[in-house]
């Protein structure tokens, strides 16, 4: 049984033979983790940008980035019945505009 928080199952080519992961790749997820060991989304996305989500029940409306949050959750503000509302959503259902 897996433990860790996220984690589906392990890449492996052989049954229950992980596979070899190289360091310069976990150093690179490494550096995007806060210090809660938590993955920041990529650096794309900036606070004030005007994003496009294209995706779920927001789709198709433009929203502007308030900030990013771990586990790939993106704040944005978006005009909503004639008010500015906070919704998460999720960096991969974002677009730059």
């Amino acid at each position: 049984m897996n433990s860790t928080r996220g984690v589906a199952r392990l890449v492996s080519f052989r049954p229950h033979e992980p596979a070899e992961v190289p360091l310069s790749l976990v150093a690179s997820l490494m550096q995007r983790c806060d210090a809660l060991g938590r993955l920041r989304p990529p650096a794309i996305l900036n606070p004030g940008d005007q994003v496009k989500i294209v995706a779920g029940p927001f789709s198709d409306f433009v929203a502007t980035v308030e900030t990013l949050a771990p586990e790939r959750r993106v704040w944005v503000m978006l005009e909503l019945m004639d008010r500015m509302t906070r919704v998460a959503v999720a960096a991969a259902d974002l677009r730059m505009v």
